[in-house]
């Protein structure tokens, strides 16, 4: 038997028959034990065909034509091996290095995003070899983007789905018809409901391979579908081209795919040469793309929609009357654009401030996609928590801000509160599996590096008696007023005034008792402090009163407790009389 088999399998023109000695000669050559599911001619159930009954909308491809070429009936390199890529094999085994890498990478994310489809990227690689040779041989760029763009034959009606322009020829430059594009062949109306990011360069562009990979694996895994179940991977390639013969192409290449395959240099992979075709054609058609479709475009004659059931004319699409299930690209488990990865710390620096002022630093985020992307218009809350009175710029404690273009996200100013002491922000993005990020932050009291009387004073009562002049004094810090700075007033004693004091002056506390010590004085907006009146017990001495701020700066105030001097009358001379008391007249 030859090597490489190439038959036609043209939707309208081949026979279950055909189909059915493709599939018997693929199982002689010992392939993997899944296999299609029965359809309705062998008494099965009808889903077990591959048809998604929840379906009515056109295939992902617009069934448009497809590569009929069949694996060779020979063993890859690798038996048994779906990981294991050696470094030389059969031709056909090998995957252009851009275009395979692509295909493991969106592996690797939908198993992230939705761990439950388990997408094999064998069966990735299998519709990109069946939709475009793996991007015509892996003719990429450095971004992996096909060069020139891959697009199929415009979907007029002729042999092929009529689907009007939906896109104004943005992607596929008709703006007449549509036409399948890129390695993946997404019409227009699909990409746009599904395209993807996956290179993380701001585009969601169906002719790049990493973003076209990701959305036809999405696609792929859309409506619950667990493509380890073969009834599931069934109806997942149905939802792609609507054709029991690709179906079986796919899988057989999928088969193909999982028994082993290498890795190539992007250029150098085998191209297809059997195009599928409404009708016969002389002579191969030139690949997807290169500006011409199949060599003739007539009607396309009937064939079989699958085994037993009855003949259909060509691909069908909505509301041609078509009486075969149109699987569409589900909606009930809608999947965003870029799926969300990451949140990251942006490179915030330490959160301080002095209580009252603004936090020189603010908190920066940057949120990426599940290939490590930076992810735009990503909801991100931050929330301030803690006793400090701290709260963003507006008064609020608790704000969402959405990630730019560059993946980050800057919360308002903080504006420290009156109290020290620590509290945290917090960053929170992601609603299915929420990331957070938690930030410590310390609000510092308001300091004063000099505290001095504003007066020269002496400060001197009688005992018992209160202290006639109030002490004042002005708090700066770097030469400036020292508003809303804390000062601890003590009576002290000892040369250097070391130790409290339990005797002499006093401060009086709400009931009237003797308080030697401050603690609640606080600096004006001036800097300026008046402390309460002092009063003096019984005991004379000097005494020292001492005022320390936040930060250190104090100073040490004398105050004299004595009794007043007593004054002697004055000596009046033999023969003088007192002198009379002179009344001083009203003014």
């Amino acid at each position: 038997m030859a090597a490489h088999i190439r038959r036609r399998l043209r939707k309208g023109a081949t026979t279950t028959a055909v189909a059915a000695a493709a599939v018997a000669a693929l199982a002689a050559s010992q392939a993997p034990a899944a296999t299609l599911a029965e359809g309705p001619a062998g008494g099965g159930d009808p889903k077990a065909a591959g048809e998604d009954t929840a379906s009515t909308d056109g295939a992902a491809t617009g069934n448009s034509p497809y590569y009929t070429d069949l694996p060779p009936l020979v063993t890859p390199n690798k038996p048994g091996s779906s990981s294991s890529l050696p470094a030389a094999g059969s031709a056909e085994a090998g995957i252009p290095a851009t275009v395979l890498a692509a295909y493991k990478q969106a592996e690797q994310t939908v198993a992230t995003t939705d761990p439950g489809c388990r997408l094999p990227w064998q069966l990735l690689a299998a519709i990109g070899k069946v939709e475009s040779g793996h991007a015509r041989g892996g003719r990429v760029d450095a971004n992996g983007t096909a060069s020139p763009p891959i697009l199929g034959p415009a979907l007029n009606g002729q042999g092929f789905a009529l689907i009007k322009d939906t896109d104004g020829g943005a992607y596929d430059s008709d703006a007449v018809h549509d036409r399948a594009v890129g390695p993946m062949q997404f019409i227009p109306s699909t990409w746009a409901s599904w395209g993807q990011d996956a290179n993380g360069d701001g585009r969601k562009d169906p002719n790049n391979i990493h973003d076209a990979a990701l959305a036809a694996g999405r696609y792929l895994c859309a409506n619950d579908r667990d493509l380890a179940i073969a009834a599931d991977l069934d109806r997942a390639v149905l939802s792609y081209n609507r054709s029991n013969e690709y179906l079986r192409t796919v899988r057989s290449w999928f088969s193909y795919y999982q028994r082993g395959t290498h890795e190539i240099p992007d250029g150098t992979g085998t191209l297809p040469t059997s195009p599928s075709t409404p009708s016969p054609s002389t002579s191969p058609s030139p690949l997807p793309g290169t500006g011409s479709g199949p060599s003739t475009t007539p009607s396309p004659k009937p064939s079989p929609d699958k085994p037993g059931g009855k003949p259909s004319p060509g691909p069908s699409k909505p509301g041609d009357g078509s009486t075969s299930p149109t699987p569409k690209p589900p909606t009930s488990k809608p999947t965003p654009a870029e799926t969300f990865g990451s949140l990251e710390n942006a490179g915030t620096g330490p959160l301080r401030a002095t209580a009252g002022q603004t936090f020189d630093e603010r908190v920066t985020v940057l949120a990426r996609n599940a290939l490590g992307a930076p992810l735009g218009k990503v909801p991100v809350t931050f929330t301030v928590t803690g006793n400090t009175g701290t709260v963003f710029a507006g008064g609020k404690k608790t704000v969402t801000v959405r990630t730019g273009s560059d993946g980050t996200a800057t919360a308002p100013e903080l504006r420290a509160g009156e109290k020290a002491g620590e509290f945290t922000v917090t960053a929170v993005a992601g609603t299915g599996r929420p990331r957070t990020l938690t930030y410590a932050a310390t609000v510092t009291a308001r300091q004063a590096d000099a505290i001095a009387r504003t007066d020269e004073k002496a400060l001197v009562a009688a005992p018992g008696q209160k202290f006639a002049d109030a002490v004042t004094v002005k708090a700066t810090y770097q030469d400036a007023a020292a508003a809303g700075v804390t000062v601890t007033a003590t009576m002290v004693k000892g040369p250097l005034g070391l130790f409290d004091n339990d005797k002499g002056p006093y401060f009086k506390d709400a009931a009237g008792k003797p308080l030697r010590t401050l603690t609640t004085l606080t600096t004006d907006a001036e800097g300026v402090l008046r402390l309460p009146e002092i009063f003096a017990d019984d005991t004379e001495g000097t005494f020292r009163l001492r005022l320390t701020t936040e930060g250190g700066a104090s100073v040490t105030i004398e105050l004299t407790v004595r009794a007043p001097e007593e004054t002697a009358p004055e000596e009046t001379a033999p023969g003088e009389t007192a002198p009379e008391a002179t009344a001083t007249p009203e003014a």
